[in-house]
């Protein structure tokens, strides 16, 4: 048994062409198949676990750099 995870585009009439490796391509197979969006995906499996935000969050290079608007309030 395989498992081969995909993301697959819809064509214009509705159908999905899953590709296959090689050593699957002959004989019979079956399937089975779980639907979701790509964003209903992405929501359940990124954000689990510590660490799951690693290096996808940066700060602008002057985040603690002191507000103009604040100025008469620092002096």
């Amino acid at each position: 048994m395989s498992t081969i995870k995909v993301t697959l585009e819809a064509d214009a009439d509705g159908t999905l062409h899953l590709p296959l490796p090689a050593e699957l391509r002959h004989g019979k197979l079956t399937v089975t198949a779980t639907i979701e969006t790509a964003e209903e995906s992405r929501l359940g499996r990124d954000l689990k676990g510590l660490g799951c935000l690693k290096g996808k969050l940066s700060l602008a290079p002057d985040f603690d750099a002191p507000l103009d608007d604040m100025k008469e309030y620092r002096e």
